[in-house]
């Protein structure tokens, strides 16, 4: 008879907010914790803002990440339950997401390359509307989009900058990216493309001494961007689990019946 397999080790990494902090208090005393390098699996405990700094974090273990809600709306989170986690966690679902690049050219020749699991935006600085020119593997689609801004979304962030902004929701898995515009003025009819996840985008900042951009990345920023380029990252990605019952796959089509 073959030996029963060793439970797994759980690291428990939370936000600052007092649930969180209760609810790793609570794990730990029941099943222990380990280092993040030195778990089987990676628990966040926080909302979904903690669940993308998470990502980025522990990105580069490789470790599968199990997140529970203590947050807000919790879409990237599984709902908390502090029993049967190691039976929760078994029979979990298993999601691969994969992120964009971003390189921005800010002024000055100043360069930032991020990652970014939602989306990349580029946003207006000041009173006036960005001006911008888009190239879709190094083909000129649009010369000229006067706007608040644009985002490239992942199908994993379809359903939150992006859909707010009127953009649609992407079916994960789907090797499709959404490049919606922010308050389009001119043309003003324009809602945006649907993308191969392989393409290349590139985006010109016009007339950057008079309307400047800034670029994000999820959580970081660069300002005054003369260019963006932003394409699929191949070498990286984070391996999240979903309760079977309720996986990333479920929420998005449910989000899309929602009137919320």
């Amino acid at each position: 008879m073959p030996p029963a397999p060793a439970p797994a080790r759980f690291a428990f990494v939370a936000s600052s907010s007092s649930s969180a902090q209760t609810a790793r208090r609570q794990l730990t005393d029941r099943y222990g914790n380990h280092d993040p390098d030195e778990a089987d699996v990676i628990i966040p405990l926080g909302g979904d803002g903690f669940m993308l700094e998470s990502m980025h974090r522990y990105m580069g273990l490789g470790t599968p990440m199990f997140g529970m809600n203590r947050g807000t709306i919790g879409f990237l989170m599984n709902a908390y339950d502090a029993d049967s986690l190691p039976e929760r966690v078994a029979q979990a679902h298993l999601q691969p997401l994969r992120p964009l690049k971003m390189t921005a050219e800010s002024e000055g020749g100043a360069r930032l390359e991020a990652v970014a699991f939602n989306e990349v935006s580029m946003l207006r600085q000041e009173r006036q509307a960005a001006k911008l020119r888009i190239l879709i593997n190094g083909r000129e689609r649009m010369d000229e989009l006067i706007c608040d801004g644009i985002i490239v979304a992942t199908a994993a962030g379809s359903t939150a900058y992006n859909l707010s902004a009127n953009g649609p929701i992407i079916p994960i898995g789907s090797p499709m990216l959404a490049l919606t515009p922010i308050s389009p003025f001119r043309p003003r009819r324009w809602r945006g493309a649907l993308l191969p996840a392989a393409a290349h985008i590139r985006v010109e900042v016009i007339e950057r001494w008079k309307r400047p951009v800034s670029a994000v990345a999820d959580h970081n920023e660069a300002r005054n961007v003369i260019s963006v380029e932003i394409a699929e990252d191949p070498e990286a990605e984070v391996r999240m689990l979903f309760d079977a019952d309720h996986n990333l796959e479920e929420r998005i089509l449910t989000e899309q019946f929602s009137f919320g």
